[in-house]
């Protein structure tokens, strides 16, 4: 048996033994890794995300946000400045563009509608006033239904519980454009009240809009035209629109007062 060199010839050759000896080289294995448990999202940035998402803290919201509106309307008196024609270093379509986007931020703030429509006519006279008028309302009703739909749908829903509520919500939700007409059409519904109320049912968005735009027509025609003629108040102009304005008021006070009457009845 030949060592682990052999010297014939010079030339070394390695025995089997140690040529498998040299051969097994160590592996090591890598030890198991045991898996980290992800944390519990029951942490205190989640539980606050919780409640300010919740229905009632959104409707808290909404409520602060119309009582700061409310607030700063008396504190402020914005509708005097757009009687006074802000801003004066506008004209035009250009003011009469910047009214409209003021007129519906001031409707969503509880000033009353009948005051920006006769500053509008007396600002802008009847064709442009009254096209100021009409997009500041659907502006107006607008924010208002978003404002109620995004913040105070989910709370105040489960509150309709009344008979009357709920005969309400359903004519809302289910004829939503011929109901939000007659709303409009109507002067007793106040037009804040119009809008929440939509708001809180299901009603869509465009027969909402639409009803809006059309429902709103005949009385802001009547004030915007009696603000451009109040320069000269016995013109056949002024009494037809001031026309225009007292007898859907008249009509409207008779049907409620009927109305009255007959739920007392009941």
């Amino acid at each position: 048996m030949l060592d682990a060199t052999t010297r014939s010839g010079g030339t070394a050759t390695a025995s089997p033994r140690a040529a498998a000896t040299e051969l097994l080289v160590p592996v090591s294995v890598p030890a198991p890794v045991t898996p980290v448990p992800a944390p519990a999202r029951t942490g205190l940035a989640v539980r606050c995300t919780r409640v300010l998402l919740s229905p009632w803290s959104r409707l808290s919201l909404l409520v602060t946000l119309l009582a700061a509106a409310a607030s700063g309307v008396l504190l402020f008196e914005p509708q005097n400045l757009l009687a006074e024609g802000w801003p004066p270093q506008l004209g035009g379509a250009t003011a009469a563009l910047v009214f409209a986007v003021a007129y519906g931020l001031c409707t969503v703030a509880f000033v009353p509608r009948p005051l920006l429509n006769l500053a509008a006519g007396a600002l802008f006279g009847s064709q442009l006033g009254l096209g100021a008028a009409l997009g500041g309302t659907v502006l107006g009703a607008g924010i208002a239904f978003g404002l109620g739909r995004i913040l105070g749908q989910d709370a105040l829903r489960p509150l309709l519980r009344g008979r009357l509520l709920k005969a309400a919500d359903g004519q809302l939700s289910r004829h939503g454009l011929r109901s939000m007409l007659a709303a409009r059409l109507f002067p007793g519904v106040p037009f804040w009240a119009a809008n929440y109320c939509a708001a809180v049912s299901r009603m869509g968005w465009l027969p909402f809009l639409v009803a809006t735009a059309l429902g709103s027509v005949p009385n802001t025609t009547a004030y915007v035209v009696a603000g451009a003629s109040a320069s000269s108040p016995t013109s056949p102009v002024f009494l037809i629109a001031a026309a225009g304005i007292a007898l859907p008021a008249l009509g409207g006070a008779v049907v409620a007062w009927r109305k009255r009457h007959h739920l007392r009845a009941r």
